[in-house]
């Protein structure tokens, strides 16, 4: 496919990236030249230096060829532009990142009026992602597939945990509920394992499962089921104010640290169910006396990564609070994954999965959709949420028949509300939902999974 970006911030650079990644040409605009040299130099795609709501700058661009283009500048004024130029100059399919809340309430209209694709909200998906793990506080990480009702949950096994010891086959009878684990990560290995495979104690497992079931094998295991009851949020910025709206709907009591008075004002007006303080959360006498000690969850979300990652380390040593760390540079992935920081959020990250689910199902004409998309362990593996639409070659034939190509399971069917955790002789139909685990890169079809 012809895509182009328009603005090369976080956003734009990590679509860039995974967009060239896929086999995709894609071309980027941004009026910066060191951030443009810095995209076109590191990745496999084309630059055109300008304004991207130019339309001089979209036909230099090949907007008349395109067939999407993504507006992720810093302004949201500017994206919804870019996107009217675009359409009316080559017809394309159009994603405008738009962040402002107010704007967002009115997304509806803008949507059909401007002809949108898609709009995506870096900051409200972020918020969602971290509630959720609210919710399920013992996971490092938790993500939903046939509409909520099977859960991906990533954690760690702790020396006295039941499960040190015990092949995965055996998984299900010990615990008395039908799971399945689908990732190991052992030091700097990510296996996809087989049923004779061991784990040992430290191996950070992903298991995939029905909610109940989940549930079920948390309990077994010691951990916490029930959501946190209060969180302490330091940084009060667009993603805090989201979080802090699920949260509040959720029953969930929330405090807010601010540095910025006029903010703190601000989001008084706006969360008068929120307790808003004014001061540094970074400081250790603030944290004390706004009750650090207490908290069940703290969401570092300052504006600089050093101090997140600061407190999360700090937290670490003077609470047991769920942890949650938000992080814009991903080139600190690998020295993080020696940190004990709890569960690690990457915003760049959770914009790319939409935009990228949204271009899979857009260049498969085939008999399969791409519902659901998130990566996994850093980017290291997928998970991928497929709806068999129509014929395929995988349709009727027990999985133990089927030739899958290295590192590709099969996790989950739900077929008819119904979730089932497969053996070799269940088979795919037509209208499931099946939910593929994978080391590889760029699967758009269920018949990619074939050798």
């Amino acid at each position: 496919m012809q895509i182009i970006v328009v603005g090369c911030g976080n956003v734009g650079s990590t679509l860039s990236e995974q967009l060239s990644q896929e086999g995709h040409n894609v071309v980027v605009i941004d009026q910066n030249p060191d951030r443009l040299n810095g995209v076109t130099e590191s990745f496999d795609v084309m630059g055109v230096l300008g304004n991207g709501a130019s339309y001089e700058i979209q036909i230099e661009a090949g907007i008349e060829q395109a067939d999407l283009l993504i507006a992720a500048t810093d302004s949201d004024e500017l994206n919804l532009l870019c996107c009217l130029i675009a359409k009316k100059a080559g017809d394309c399919h159009t994603i405008a990142r738009v962040r402002n809340p107010i704007l967002h309430r009115e997304i509806g209209f803008l949507k059909e009026e401007l002809g949108l694709s898609m709009v995506i909200n870096p900051e409200q998906n972020t918020a969602s992602v971290i509630s959720r793990m609210l919710r399920f506080p013992s996971a490092i990480e938790l993500d939903t597939f046939a509409k909520g009702r099977v859960e991906l949950s990533r954690f760690r096994l702790e020396e006295e945990s039941i499960l040190v010891g015990c092949k995965l086959r055996d998984i299900s009878s010990k615990i008395n509920a039908s799971v399945l684990v689908c990732i190991v990560e052992r030091g700097d290995q990510v296996m996809i394992p087989d049923g004779n495979f061991t784990l040992q104690q430290k191996d950070v497992i992903s298991v995939v499962a029905p909610s109940k079931n989940i549930v079920v094998l948390f309990k077994k295991l010691g951990l916490a089921t029930n959501p946190v009851k209060n969180a302490l949020i330091i940084g009060g910025g667009s993603t805090s104010y989201y979080l802090a709206n699920q949260l509040l709907a959720d029953g969930i009591r929330v405090k807010i640290i601010e540095r910025d008075q006029a903010r703190c004002n601000h989001l008084a007006q706006m969360l008068p169910q929120a307790t808003i303080i004014y001061g540094d959360g970074t400081e250790r006498n603030v944290l004390a006396q706004e009750g650090i000690a207490n908290t069940q969850a703290l969401i570092a979300m300052t504006n600089l990564d050093e101090e997140n990652i600061m407190l999360a380390l700090y937290a670490k040593t003077v609470s047991q609070a769920k942890i949650v760390t938000r992080i814009h540079r991903i080139t600190y992935d690998e020295l993080l994954q020696t940190m004990d920081l709890g569960s690690v959020i990457y915003p760049r990250s959770i914009t790319a999965e939409s935009i990228v689910q949204y271009v899979r199902a857009m260049s498969n004409p085939r008999g399969s959709n791409v519902e659901t998309l998130y990566h996994l362990v850093g980017g290291k593996a997928e998970a991928l949420e497929f709806w068999i639409k129509k014929q395929s070659q995988v349709i009727g034939v027990p999985l133990m028949q089927l030739e899958l190509k290295p590192n590709v399971l099969v996790a989950c069917i739900t077929r008819n509300g119904k979730v089932i955790i497969p053996g070799g002789h269940d088979c795919i139909q037509i209208s499931d939902s099946v939910v593929v685990i994978t080391t590889l890169k760029g699967l758009n079809d269920i018949d990619d999974i074939l050798r």
